[in-house]
């Protein structure tokens, strides 16, 4: 993985505010000359951020950037139902993998943050477009009990929670959620759910829950995107700050995932169906096995997805499956 080091994180912090900075002022805060200064700048680039240079003036990003606050996250993390600990990076590969690697702690939660995923992963081996600051990516790892077994429905029980904390920011805005992992609105991606399993000990799986939301993303930042796709900036009346968005997801995140690890997706399903973008309608679904066509009839209780088809009502799980509204 290429990283960034401290200097470099140090020069992204001081340039974020798209202001011009001179070369020996920066030079003189970073403790390194005006030649090394440079170098530096270029590096930027490697990650997606556009560096302006210009004699006399110095350097400035070519569009500001806001950072997630750190602290005031694990200030606000400490106060949830259970302590959780933050680990934050300005870059990595992928939160979710971070979150696999990371040696258990007595089966206490943890999250992971980042700013840019240089490797960031979707559903089915797709790559996740993690732009410098665009977006939110982050990822859970939590303790359930009660084995694999007791995962059923648990994507949709993350998307039904992120549902949930978009539409207290900004009340009645029309998110909903196609099974079994995105988030829409209006028919375009918003996000979407990652679900993999870090191991399983003494009767517990510790689950890791990744969720990816666009926040405010160029053209050109998405041009890889190969579907519709909206952001936050797009649908939001007034775009609040990116730490005041990751706070009330990680809040809701947390709470559900207690109440999930003993009652399981069961009493989620009324809620689900609040934001259900496929009951009623004809949709295909592809797996590795069989591609199934009929009218999309809800969930189950674990988290099924319930198929009216010619033969008759099927149920289908998630997993390395394609849904399609026809």
């Amino acid at each position: 993985m290429s990283t960034l080091k401290e200097a470099d994180q140090q020069l992204i912090r001081l340039l974020a505010d798209g202001q011009f900075r001179s070369g020996s002022q920066l030079g003189e805060v970073l403790g390194v000359s005006r030649a090394a200064v440079w170098k530096r700048a270029q590096r930027l680039n490697d990650f997606g951020l556009a560096l302006e240079s210009v004699k006399g003036k110095g350097y400035r990003l070519a569009q500001p950037i806001e950072l997630l606050d750190a602290e005031y996250l694990q200030d606000y993390l400490s106060k949830t139902v259970t302590p959780v600990d933050l680990h934050y990076s300005l870059i990595t590969d992928s939160t979710n993998a971070d979150a696999l690697a990371a040696s258990n702690q007595a089966g206490r939660p943890a999250v992971f943050m980042a700013e840019c995923q240089l490797a960031g992963r979707g559903r089915r081996g797709r790559q996740w477009q993690s732009p410098f600051a665009a977006n939110h990516y982050l990822s859970v790892r939590y303790p359930i009990q009660g084995g694999f077994g007791a995962l059923g429905g648990l994507s949709l029980a993350v998307g039904v929670a992120v549902a949930d904390a978009l539409t207290s920011i900004q009340p009645g805005m029309p998110v909903g959620l196609k099974w079994p992992n995105d988030l829409l609105v209006h028919g375009a991606k918003l996000g979407g759910v990652l679900i993999e399993l870090a191991g399983e000990m003494d009767g517990r799986v510790d689950v890791v829950v990744g969720v990816g939301l666009n926040g405010r993303m160029t053209a050109a930042q998405a041009e890889q995107i190969d579907q519709r796709w909206t952001d936050l900036a797009s649908v939001m009346d007034q775009l609040p700050t990116r730490t005041q968005v990751a706070a009330e997801v990680l809040s809701r995140l947390l709470i559900m995932l207690e109440e999930f690890s003993t009652q399981g997706f069961a009493p989620l399903v009324s809620r689900y169906e609040r934001y259900d973008q496929v009951a009623g309608k004809t949709v295909k679904v592809q797996s590795a096995e069989q591609v199934l066509t009929g009218v999309a009839a809800g969930v189950s209780a674990d988290g099924a997805l319930r198929l009216e088809t010619a033969e008759g009502l099927k149920e289908l799980y998630g997993g390395e499956v394609s849904l399609r509204i026809q």
